[in-house]
């Protein structure tokens, strides 16, 4: 089954809701699903992963971001930070969300298949 790659391209934690939810929808599907945080979006998996929608959100029933990446990773999607954008950020592996991995966009544009999906927020 065709699988779908998600790029985050900006810093702003409603792109990366919508990228969760979109990663979430395919997941259920039963599509293989990944999610790379590019350039300054990968400030977003700064642990305690949060963002200022967060509130709203969860006043309308619904989980916050860090709710969502974990919801995500249980239904296995992959969830990649660029390396460039954590220099850029002056994020560690450490200082990022536990599930989040470090990855370049070269290995991750090498893993889409032939019949893959991208997709850019």
């Amino acid at each position: 089954m065709p699988g779908l790659s998600i790029i985050v391209a900006g810093a702003d934690g409603r792109r990366l809701y919508a990228a969760l939810e979109t990663a979430m929808a395919s997941a259920a599907l039963g599509r293989p699903t990944r999610i790379f945080l590019q350039g300054e979006a990968v400030a977003l998996l700064r642990a305690p992963v949060s963002f200022a929608g967060d509130a709203a959100r969860r006043a309308a029933g619904q989980p916050d971001l860090a709710g969502m990446v974990e919801e995500a990773i249980a239904m296995e999607v992959g969830l990649f930070a660029c390396q460039s954008g954590m220099a850029l950020a002056g994020l560690t592996t450490e200082e990022m969300a536990p599930q989040a991995r470090a990855a370049g966009l070269v290995s991750f544009l090498g893993g889409l298949g032939a019949g893959d999906r991208l997709v850019v927020y």
